[in-house]
């Protein structure tokens, strides 16, 4: 917690029984959900006058919930220099190759180095003339996420005709998404995992098959190719193909059929050959938003990945070259 040289100015409530402290300080506060966790994982929340930094943690209705509003953050996003590959782009839409360490949109905590940044100035963003920059969550032309350290294919909406219409292909499901991973462990020729995900109760920034309000979630998974790791035994090359579209599905999934990611640090370990999670959004057929034409695009698979395989001993496909 930075609280610098400013006053902070104190909030006290009565704990609601039943209500995790994340939601419950949000609906206190009047502020996004997003904003609550920022506080309590920033120290800014106390129960019974004792830290916590517990966003899932349920409240029983007897705690004094303080919190000490922080210093004012930046006021507003700015563009940001920062490379991206414009793998395609017309009048509605754009497609990009996101890199890994780049997350899609400003949060309540994190203002720079975001996709948004790197596209603002850049290309027109639907919603970009009726939004403020100073919003916690400012999503300009965000249609669709991938985690920060997930890298490929990501659609950009240009205006809010074509939000809306890229919007609803997602959710309708008529999108065809197709990922590849590494996973450590031996995978079947043929997987499909159907298994709702909900927030893990235990976790606030993990998901978990079940956990809490689960939803609809299935993957089908196929091998691709295995390697021996010296250490970590077989590694599976596979592609997946998520139906649905929850937070670290396909992560999530592999990790539930005991084929964790390689390099996942949230649901595996880390790994010094492979520094971050080994999964790439590789392809992407949608419906396009000006005629409903279906239109598909490919980011290629990046170096590291396939340098991390082959020096395991991997052969590469050449399906994927």
């Amino acid at each position: 917690m930075d609280t610098e040289t400013q006053e902070l100015d104190f909030k006290v409530f009565e704990a609601p029984s039943g209500e995790r402290l994340d939601i419950a300080l949000a609906q206190l506060l009047e502020e996004s959900r997003s904003f609550a966790k920022y506080l309590i994982v920033g120290g800014y929340v106390q129960l019974d006058g004792k830290p916590t930094e517990k966003p899932a943690y349920k409240l029983h209705g007897t705690e004094v919930i303080t919190v000490m509003m922080p210093p004012p953050r930046m006021p507003t996003v700015v563009a940001e220099d920062i490379e991206l590959d414009i793998v395609y782009e017309d009048d509605d839409m754009a497609v990009i190759n996101k890199p890994p360490q780049l997350i899609a949109h400003p949060t309540a905590s994190i203002r720079t180095g975001t996709v948004v940044n790197a596209l603002m100035g850049r290309i027109a963003l639907a919603k970009e003339k009726s939004s403020n920059p100073a919003d916690e969550e400012y999503r300009p032309g965000i249609v669709h996420r991938l985690d920060k350290d997930t890298s490929g294919v990501m659609v950009i909406a240009k205006h809010d005709e074509a939000h809306r219409n890229i919007s609803a292909a997602f959710k309708q499901r008529i999108t065809q998404k197709e990922y590849i991973a590494i996973g450590i462990g031996k995978m079947d020729e043929e997987v499909h995992v159907n298994a709702p995900i909900g927030r893990n109760v235990h976790h606030a920034y993990k998901m978990a098959v079940g956990g809490h309000s689960p939803k609809e979630a299935s993957t089908r998974f196929h091998l691709l190719a295995t390697a021996k790791h010296p250490q970590l035994g077989q590694l599976s090359l596979v592609r997946a193909k998520p139906r649905t579209g929850r937070t670290h599905q396909i992560r999530v999934h592999m990790l539930q059929i005991g084929v964790p990611i390689w390099g996942d640090e949230l649901y595996g370990r880390a790994s010094t050959t492979m520094p971050r999670q080994a999964l790439h959004a590789f392809g992407l057929t949608l419906p396009h938003p000006r005629d409903n034409q279906p239109v598909s695009f490919n980011a290629p698979i990046p170096v590291d990945m396939i340098e991390a395989w082959l020096k395991i001993g991997g052969t590469w496909p050449k399906e994927l070259v």
